[in-house]
């Protein structure tokens, strides 16, 4: 496998565990329910499942194409802004305040950047599977 592929599936694996481990504190603290449900999913969609299913994409789309992928660098700078636009939402969204202050606008500017690094993903995957006309 890829080194890609590798580390879109073991930052999977540690949203899982992590997902989990808050789910239970959410089960055991039930007062502290309403920030940690938004980072629950978030970890548990855009960390566990949507990560494993990035890793597993950079496997098994060029085998199937039977191409190359498209884009290495494109593949690691999706890998690294996937990342930071989940953890910075993950943060930021606790803290978040009144409209317009820091930590909202923070909340904001990872979020744009956690559906960019899903553009990229995109971009990479269409340009490896495209049709040779």
């Amino acid at each position: 496998m890829s080194r890609i592929t590798v580390w879109f599936i073991r930052s999977s694996l540690a949203y899982f565990g992590i997902g989990v481990v808050i789910g239970i504190c959410m089960v055991f603290y039930p007062g502290m329910t309403g920030s940690l449900r938004f980072i629950h999913v978030h970890l548990n969609l855009l960390g566990w499942i949507s990560m494993m299913i990035f890793g597993v994409s950079y496997h098994i789309f060029p085998r199937f194409s039977g191409k190359q992928l498209w884009s290495e660098p494109l593949a690691m700078w999706h890998l690294i802004t996937a990342n930071m636009g989940l953890i910075g939402m993950a943060v930021s969204y606790p803290l978040r305040g009144p409209a317009n202050s820091l930590p909202d606008a923070l909340f904001i500017v990872f979020s744009i950047l956690e559906a960019a690094s899903v553009f990229m993903f995109l971009i990479n995957m269409f340009a490896t599977i495209r049709a040779e006309v």
